[in-house]
């Protein structure tokens, strides 16, 4: 386990974005609403994740990809979950574990770069991709509090996510790049800025002031993080140490209501089945892992998380064991505050276009959902079109 004043170190020294931040006060444990977004990288493949286990259409697209029966666990009468997540069944058997089918949107992009930039700037491929990601605006000028420290924090990824032209934002290493890093304390160090939402200094004293803002605001979370017991029930791997970083800001009392992790290798081309295996047992983990922590510390209610991808895969096969780039998947919402289920609808394999399955559900539906009946933020600061889905209007509690 790194020690926790290098981790806060790292976090404010790199990928920062500093306006007119005020110094951290708030007492860990107080309750506030918050999302942790989990990208399956390199784009999920959607039919072998929530799967149609009784469809002949399927097996007839996938004769070596199918999963078995005993290869899934049923969540209703056609529908099945891959057994490598069966560390989550808990939840949907709890209740707090929803499935939203068939999300996509209109004139799909299967270029993974342009494709993920239209996820997390709320865009299609119809209409431009806005300049911010889909949430920042709200989170900056819509909580119905202060945020006392950063809107966001990306741990393991880019900012691409949280473009914005004002705010605090911030992108960290994964945990295990963390423990060697340290606060920088003279102006070359500040190369290692990212400058999100505040133009760069163009003076030194300007520069020396931010460098002091950063250094009086790690002395002050530092102390609040002192004592605090050692994260358990995390095993190590790469998404793992990233949602463990995760719970130990949470645990600390850093004030953010965003936190985005990043779970790599998802574009099975080829050999899909154990790669594909192997990769929803670290999600599985990974987030079991996270929600003992939560319950641990109390904020099980206070958190969702949910998944997102550029697109989802081919409906059929290809020559390779593998499956290609395609359009819609399905993405899950965990926390203690979710109504679990299966909301809106599976694509209909047997109209497939150009060989994929057709989106059912607009994702920013999703996003507005998570805006509007998560977070509550204030009218106005929704800078999303209207994309609101009456079916998923029941997500919450």
């Amino acid at each position: 386990m790194m020690n926790r004043r290098n981790i806060l170190k790292s976090i404010l020294g790199l990928g920062i974005g500093i306006g007119s931040m005020p110094l951290f006060s708030q007492a860990a444990g107080v309750q506030t609403k918050r999302l942790i977004l989990v990208e399956l990288s390199g784009a999920n493949d959607g039919l072998n994740t929530l799967v149609p286990y009784r469809s002949d259409l399927y097996r007839k697209l996938r004769p070596s990809l199918a999963l078995a029966e005993n290869e899934v666990t049923k969540l209703q009468a056609d529908i099945a979950m891959h057994k490598a997540l069966d560390p989550i069944m808990k939840h949907w058997d709890k209740g707090d574990l929803a499935w939203v089918q068939g999300l996509g949107y209109p004139a799909p992009n299967r270029s993974h770069f342009k494709s993920i930039a239209l996820w997390e700037s709320a865009g299609d491929g119809e209409i431009d991709v806005q300049s911010r990601g889909w949430m920042t605006h709200a989170m900056e000028h819509g909580l119905r509090r202060k945020v006392m420290l950063a809107h966001g924090i990306s741990v393991g990824g880019d900012l691409n996510l949280f473009n914005s032209d004002s705010g605090r934002w911030l992108s960290i290493g994964s945990a295990s790049q963390l423990s060697n890093m340290t606060m920088p304390t003279s102006i070359t160090k500040l190369s290692n800025f990212q400058a999100q939402g505040s133009r760069a200094a163009a003076n030194l004293d300007h520069v020396s002031a931010q460098v002091d803002l950063l250094d009086r605001m790690l002395s002050d979370i530092s102390s609040k993080l002192e004592g605090l017991p050692e994260m358990r029930g995390f095993d190590g791997d790469n998404f793992s140490s990233q949602l463990e970083t995760v719970a130990e800001l949470i645990a600390g009392g850093v004030d953010t209501p965003v936190y985005r992790v990043r779970l790599d290798g998802f574009d099975t081309h080829e050999n899909q089945l154990r790669r594909h295996a192997l990769l929803l047992a670290s999600l599985g983990k990974g987030l079991d892992s996270m929600s003992f922590a939560l319950k641990r510390m109390g904020e099980w209610n206070n958190t969702v998380i949910m998944t997102y991808s550029e697109f989802g895969r081919r409906a059929a096969e290809n020559d390779s064991g593998g499956t290609d780039h395609g359009t819609a998947a399905p993405h899950l919402l965990l926390g203690g505050q979710v109504r679990g289920g299966l909301y809106g609808d599976a694509p209909d394999l047997s109209n497939l276009v150009g060989g994929d399955p057709e989106y059912t559900a607009d994702y920013r539906g999703l996003y507005q959902e998570v805006l509007g009946s998560w977070f509550d933020v204030v009218p106005g600061a929704n800078t999303l079109r209207d994309y609101s889905d009456k079916r998923l209007s029941k997500l919450f509690v």
